[in-house]
């Protein structure tokens, strides 16, 4: 459940309109409502999002309908075990369309939301590889915002390559760095990382990146509203020139499109419908005054009967603010901020 604001032309009465039509609204969650406010100093989000890659988008988008089983796709017995064992059956659109390219070696760049299966779409191609001339790592490097998405990354890379001797080493911050040491010293063949531990390391001598075959840099969009661009320059600069580039992300600001440019050569181009919110949530938006959003976000709770909710807000304050009158109305609430 979002917070964000404003709509010209809201009213009082037009508030009291959206709050006695919200009880008629059709109960089929999850949702995403925007409570959007009156004067109240915000905009809503503009699309950043990319709309084409001009002739690489058109030559790559379409899906290929000949592959409608993982069977299908030619990968190292080992990898079809994992693939087993994980319960996939059908690709998912984005690994129909990456797999393939990733395969022949080419460098992609993917446009797609989470969720939507791009992990398995990078790493059974370089697991692929791995398997297929095995020496020392790290061979392969994945690129992550958070240690949460980090660890996710390398659960589903260890799940998929657990029928072979393929070893990933986790990195990131926040932890003590001695069992990270430990692992890098056994020269896994995949780091996944955040950007700040891993130069850390680098700086220490603990990892070298000259051997490096494949990078990925996933969510690249929240890498750079994390701040995280001039690490990644610096490890790039520690990368070898030769090697294959994946890079994922769900919107393409101007910074990540400079940064595509940089790395990526003549890339196959994956755009996942990431203009269109995902398909499993139900969209609705309320103009209302800004001082009438928690009156509405109240009704809202109570008449949709939903066990849980999340309430996103533009500032620490707020977040706080509405925590504290949810509970006054008798919701179990807490606020969340950095």
């Amino acid at each position: 459940m979002s917070l964000q604001n404003p709509v010209e032309n809201s009213s009082a009465c037009g508030a009291q309109q959206e709050l006695h039509r919200v009880s008629r609204r059709p109960r089929v969650p999850p949702y995403l409502l925007l409570l959007c406010g009156k004067d109240s100093g915000d905009r809503l989000p503009s699309d950043r999002r990319l709309g084409s890659l001009e002739t690489n988008t058109r030559m790559s988008s379409k899906i290929n309908e000949s592959l409608k089983r993982f069977a299908q796709i030619i990968l190292d017995p080992a990898l079809h075990r994992g693939i087993a064992a994980a319960g996939f059956v059908d690709p998912r659109p984005i690994q129909v369309q990456a797999i393939p390219a990733a395969l022949q070696g080419r460098d992609v760049l993917g446009l797609a939301q989470t969720g939507t299966g791009k992990t398995a779409a990078y790493a059974l191609p370089v697991l692929d590889r791995l398997q297929t001339v095995r020496k020392p790592g790290p061979r392969v490097l994945i690129l992550a915002p958070t240690r949460e998405l980090a660890a996710q990354i390398s659960n589903e890379i260890r799940t998929l390559a657990r029928f072979s001797h393929i070893k990933v080493a986790t990195i990131f911050g926040g932890v003590s760095a001695h069992g990270q040491r430990s692992v890098l010293a056994g020269r896994p063949e995949i780091i996944v990382a955040c950007p700040g531990r891993l130069l850390d390391l680098m700086q220490e001598g603990v990892v070298r990146l000259h051997g490096v075959e494949a990078l990925i840099v996933d969510e690249a969009d929240h890498m750079f509203d994390m701040g995280f661009l001039p690490d990644i320059r610096r490890i790039l600069a520690k990368l070898p020139a030769s090697r294959q580039n994946l890079l994922f992300s769900a919107t393409m600001p101007q910074e990540i499109r400079s940064l595509a440019d940089r790395i990526l050569h003549n890339p196959h181009v994956v755009d996942v419908a990431h203009r269109q919110p995902l398909s499993t949530i139900e969209h609705a938006l309320y103009p209302v005054d800004h001082t009438r959003k928690l009156e509405l976000l109240e009704r809202i709770l109570a008449e949709d009967e939903l066990a849980s909710a999340i309430v996103f807000t533009r500032t620490k304050h707020r977040a706080r603010s509405v925590a504290r009158r949810l509970e006054g109305a008798g919701h179990r609430a807490v606020a969340l901020q950095g």
